[in-house]
């Protein structure tokens, strides 16, 4: 049984060394593993929970590398197979601090990972993860559509499952089929993800009390509201707790919100309180925000710990992992 199974994109990025260099004048260039729900299990496994990922590459050498990669961070890549046909896809970037971080996606007309059937699904694993992650990417064209509802049916409203809103417009015809497709499964989680714009998109407002209210009043038990530097929002039906960000030198803010991700899911996991969870979480994400890669900047708990601790007066408790020691 997995603590942490994610399902959606997967892919190589390639990002300049040159920071501040338009992509035209970049002549050096670093690989990562990329993808933001697989990012999501990378940073999980950081954070000690056992994590895994169900995604489709290409047959090819970049194949290769997402395969040897998940490994090295511990990552389940059992549900990771090819789609003849397709290449694996690349993501390039620009990097001009502290706030604009331009996306280039290689994936069209389709990416691999938007190919996974409702048969390909190992349903037990999915019924059995401690918690499932999915994302509004793997809403955006058939047949992933499909599978994410079969999964979504097999989890059958169990906790702990999370919906990253995930809204990348490039994706998707227009706004209005995103909010279709994203009110489809929202009765069916029981945690959702999002910064402002992806609120905007799934319920109509950028207010964030509003907007996790809404989000609420359609199915989640937990609504998250990523403010950027205005830090994070995070309501349930009895309890809204509202944290700061951590400060940092941000470098590159594109791994930020999976780093987070990754260390939410060990707040659910050990029950911990809101605002804990949501400081931990805001910890880091500021570490990757303030690192150039994304996969291979996510920090483990012992390094969230001691920057949570050096911005915060009182003392941070580090309870036992989920399942064992931290590592």
């Amino acid at each position: 049984m997995l603590d942490v199974l994610t399902i959606g994109r997967v892919g190589v990025d390639i990002y300049p060394l040159q920071i501040g260099t338009p992509l035209a004048e970049v002549e050096t260039f670093g690989r990562f593993l990329g993808g933001s729900p697989t990012n999501v299990a990378v940073a999980a496994s950081r954070q000690g929970l056992r994590a895994g990922v169900i995604t489709r590459t290409g047959a090819d050498a970049f194949a290769d590398y997402v395969h040897r990669a998940l490994r090295d961070f511990g990552v389940d890549d059992s549900q990771v197979h090819p789609v003849e046909g397709l290449p694996t896809p690349v993501t390039f970037c620009e990097i001009f601090p502290p706030d604009h971080f331009p996306l280039w996606f290689y994936r069209t007309p389709t990416a691999p990972d938007l190919q996974i059937r409702p048969g390909e699904l190992d349903a037990d694993a999915i019924a059995a993860a401690r918690i499932f992650w999915l994302t509004g990417t793997g809403l955006c064209q058939q047949p992933s559509r499909d599978a994410h509802s079969a999964a979504l049916a097999v989890r059958d409203g169990r906790p702990h499952t999370v919906l990253d809103l995930d809204y990348r417009p490039m994706f998707w015809p227009d706004p209005a089929t995103a909010r279709a497709a994203i009110a489809e499964v929202l009765p069916q989680v029981t945690v959702t993800v999002g910064n402002l714009d992806e609120v905007e998109v799934a319920v109509g407002t950028r207010d964030p009390l509003r907007a996790a209210e809404r989000l609420l009043d359609r199915g989640p038990r937990l609504a998250v509201v990523k403010l950027g530097p205005d830090g994070v929002l995070a309501s349930t039906g009895t309890e809204t707790a509202r944290v700061p960000p951590v400060p940092v030198r941000v470098v590159n803010g594109l791994g930020a919100g999976d780093a987070f991700g990754g260390a939410l899911c060990l707040g659910l996991l050990r029950d911990w309180p809101l605002e804990r969870t949501l400081r931990f979480a805001n910890a880091a994400g500021a570490i990757v925000a303030s690192r150039l890669a994304c996969s291979a900047a996510m920090p483990d708990h012992a390094e969230t710990l001691a920057l949570l601790r050096d911005v915060q007066p009182e003392p941070v408790p580090s309870n036992p992992a989920v399942g064992g020691e931290d590592r």
